[in-house]
């Protein structure tokens, strides 16, 4: 009982993050849209780098990609905070009828997941050359949520048997 707990405990956690994410998003809008600004300008990148046709500087784009990333960030908040309640009514039934209330909390975890791979360490980092901006550089957060988020997927992965602590 104790395991499952924590795996919905720690989904919970991580609904929680996400969901303070989205709304600092929603409710200081301008904060992270500057930075999202100055990555798909990449105008803080090392002068004269060969990679400067990739910036996009038209703001409706710019726009458009942040409201993306608040969208991407409210719907893995709520697919975890399902999966959470899932898991939670699933606590005390058989192992069988946990691992199948596993379902929506990993897809919202491998969202997250992807959330952080792909949108800021794939096409931020590497795309717009995030790292090379020692101002607007965000892969060490990016680093951080990717490695707690996947651990936090290992955990509620590894399969529940009867008789578990």
């Amino acid at each position: 009982m104790i395991t499952r707990a924590a795996k919905m405990l720690l989904v919970a956690g991580v609904a929680f993050y996400c969901s303070l994410v989205a709304f600092n998003n929603l409710t200081d809008f301008n904060s992270n849209y500057v930075f999202v600004r100055h990555t798909l300008t990449m105008d803080t990148t090392f002068p004269g780098n060969n990679g400067m046709w990739r910036s996009l500087h038209s703001p409706a784009i710019q726009l458009v990609f942040y409201l993306s990333i608040i969208a991407w960030e409210i719907l893995t908040a709520i697919l975890l905070w399902w999966g959470s309640v899932r898991l939670l009514r699933a606590l005390r039934l058989p192992a069988v009828a946990f691992n199948a209330a596993k379902g929506v909390p990993v897809a919202a975890l491998t969202l997250s997941l992807l959330m952080w791979l792909v949108a800021f360490l794939a096409v931020g980092e590497e795309w717009f050359l995030m790292w090379q901006s020692a101002q607007w550089n965000g892969q060490s957060a990016a680093f951080r949520m990717f490695t707690v988020v996947g651990i936090v997927l290992l955990f509620v992965l590894h399969p529940d048997v009867e008789g578990q602590p």
